[in-house]
């Protein structure tokens, strides 16, 4: 069973520990059939090829890291500061950059990651921001049932909180009270996806069950 871990929202690079790491975009899901004719539900992504656009050592910068790019950008739409960052590499701007600490992969600045340091059968971990949902109330939310039918004196009761604190001993709503509000737009990991099929002629790589996010959406690959 797949297993997700909530993160802070955060619109940031987003840094991570981990031993090889990879850009993507999510395609959409579909369903694949073994020899036997078992069916998997599984999710496309299209996984690089990242530029390596910058190598941080413990010498220069106090830690190892790699800073990896993927997705093109226009030039017009990029500040000067980025497009000299992406000229030192020998690549063109790009949309979306992220760094990864402590990462196995031997790359140089300006050479290439793609989904080939993935092999099939393999356990990966995917990270992506949920689907926003905007203001909702507390059944949709957080899946309250609701006070059922009406009763005499009740009225468009059905979806509402109902009380939310005391009176008199307290006299105030404790924090973590589950309300309505902003649902969505989180960073979540799905943990324990295994990697089905791998198309490295179209960079795509094939993963068990369903990761966060729209279809066209950025996601990282971890391993």
């Amino acid at each position: 069973m797949n297993a997700h871990v909530s993160l802070s929202s955060q619109t940031a690079g987003y840094k991570t520990d981990t031993m090889k790491s990879i850009i993507g975009k999510k395609i959409g899901m579909t369903s694949i059939f073994d020899t036997t004719g078992k069916q998997t539900a599984v999710t496309i992504i299209e996984a690089g090829p990242c530029v390596v656009t910058q190598k941080k050592t413990v010498e220069s910068d106090g830690y190892n890291a790699l800073q990896i790019a993927f997705g093109e950008k226009k030039e017009k739409h990029t500040p000067k500061a980025e497009i000299n960052h992406f000229s030192k590499a020998g690549t063109s701007p790009k949309k979306v950059v992220k760094e990864i600490r402590d990462s196995e992969i031997d790359k140089n600045v300006g050479e290439t990651i793609t989904v080939d340091i993935f092999t099939e059968g393999e356990s990966v971990s995917v990270v992506g921001t949920t689907k926003g949902k905007g203001f909702q109330g507390v059944v949709k939310r957080h899946g309250f049932s609701g006070v059922g039918e009406q009763s005499h004196g009740q009225h468009d009761r059905q979806r509402a909180p109902g009380s939310i604190g005391n009176s008199s001993d307290a006299s105030r709503v404790f924090k973590g009270m589950r309300m309505a509000g902003r649902m969505g737009g989180d960073k979540v990991k799905m943990k324990g996806l295994k990697v089905v099929k791998i198309f490295p002629e179209k960079n795509y790589i094939l993963v068990s069950g369903s990761v966060p996010g729209h279809n066209g959406s950025i996601v990282l690959i971890q391993k």
